[in-house]
């Protein structure tokens, strides 16, 4: 995202290439400027950018109905070709602090839901298994870890020990790109699917979705605050509800 410095400075050049610099104060131009100007840029982004240049001081509150620049939606789960191809690839990395930081990402991320920044605060010691169930403590939530990620997830601890699971070591754990470092230095065919934590753990909600886990359960799991949250990964799985109203009637239902 743009700085508002930057992005008006954008909007201005645009009016002014479109002899529309008289009329900046005119909420037409700043439409025009989001669905012309900003070519590649998300709708999300565009809706966003719209917003700002609108609550700009000095913008005319005239009001008018706008292109519609839904809010970004959850990325694509991955298939089931496509997880036991990332095994593979993550496996076969030359280093072995690497691959398992791979095999990390991929099994916590599908297998529990782990957000990038709980993914790296992760110690052997959050792992613990008995004679049913491997789970998985983060941000004060316990989360089972699901088939079939259950022995990966106990063999990964087991080899930090007390230690980090994700990049173990003395790297700076507050980079901002931390996990998707990780991945951008994954060696593997230009074809191949590529290891996203944002993925990963879409590819878990869609899978509890599909499952027909409780909402209740699954937002308790995910470390999601309100139900209506699970709609952008709804939109993946077809036998889920389709709208936030409906998934918090199934809530409440599912509470009764």
């Amino acid at each position: 995202m743009e700085t508002r410095a930057g992005l008006t400075e954008r909007f201005f050049g645009f009016a002014l290439a479109h002899g529309l610099e008289t009329a900046l104060s005119d909420p037409d131009v700043v439409e025009s400027f989001v669905v012309r100007g900003l070519p590649g840029r998300a709708a999300s982004t565009r809706g966003t950018y719209r917003s700002v240049l609108l609550s700009s001081p000095g913008r005319s509150r005239r009001r008018r109905v706008g292109t519609p620049f839904p809010s970004s939606g959850a990325v694509t789960p991955y298939t089931s070709a496509e997880r036991a191809e990332l095994l593979s690839i993550a496996s076969s990395q030359r280093h072995v602090a690497k691959a398992n930081s791979a095999l990390a990402i991929i099994c916590f991320g599908i297998g529990a839901g782990l957000r990038p920044g709980e993914l790296v605060a992760l110690r052997g010691g959050d792992v613990a298994a008995n004679a049913r169930f491997v789970t998985v403590t983060v941000a004060g939530r316990r989360v089972p870890v699901g088939a079939p990620w259950q022995k990966r997830a106990v063999d990964l601890a087991s080899a930090a020990g007390g230690g980090f699971l994700f990049r173990p070591g003395g790297a700076d754990r507050t980079q901002k790109n931390f996990v998707t470092d990780l991945c951008d230095r994954i060696v593997a065919d230009p074809t191949a699917p590529r290891l996203s934590a944002g993925r990963c753990r879409s590819s878990f909600v869609c899978d509890h979705l599909a499952a027909g886990t409780a909402l209740a359960e699954l937002v308790r799991l995910a470390g999601i605050d309100e139900v209506g949250s699970l709609l952008r990964y709804a939109r993946h799985v077809p036998a889920a509800p389709q709208s936030k109203a409906a998934l918090r009637e199934r809530l409440a239902l599912g509470s009764r």
